[in-house]
């Protein structure tokens, strides 16, 4: 018996995707909740990242994708459901690419004050490809990789 997700047994569900008109191309953006405010736009701001705020949430802008991290009222706020409903803070695993040297990712991740946990390590990324990897965490303790491609 294979698995059903949404409705559709694992072995139809391929046959069915090839029959729609369109594919899905990317992703457009994540959310996280967030605890520590102001810690956390500091570090993605000393990232050198794009940063916008609004009530309930603050967007960091990475090229044409973006995180959203939930302000910690909109998080708790109980009818605010189109979230996973587990997702505490520390939740997130991303990995970005770092279109730069070794040198250069370790210049910047200490002016933003991360401490490297792992790396440099070989990885092998989204784009099948072999890479370097270094960790972090940001200041509610989410895992950041930074990828970098040769």
């Amino acid at each position: 018996m294979g698995v059903v997700a949404a409705g559709v047994s694992a072995s139809g569900f391929q046959a069915q995707a090839q029959q729609a008109t369109g594919n899905i191309r990317g992703f457009d953006h994540v959310a996280l909740p967030m605890q520590n405010t102001e810690a956390m736009l500091s570090f993605y701001r000393g990232l050198g990242l794009q940063v916008t705020e609004n009530a309930n949430a603050c967007s960091v802008y990475i090229g044409n994708q973006m995180i959203n991290f939930h302000r910690p009222m909109r998080w708790h706020d109980k009818s605010f459901t189109l979230r996973a409903a587990a997702a505490k803070p520390p939740c997130g695993d991303l990995c970005f690419v770092w279109d730069g040297t070794p040198e250069s990712l370790k210049s910047m991740l200490h002016l933003a004050g991360a401490t490297v946990i792992e790396g440099p390590v070989g990885r092998q990324g989204g784009r099948k490809k072999a890479a370097s990897s270094v960790y972090v965490r940001d200041p509610d303790g989410n895992l950041l990789e930074f990828m970098i491609y040769p």
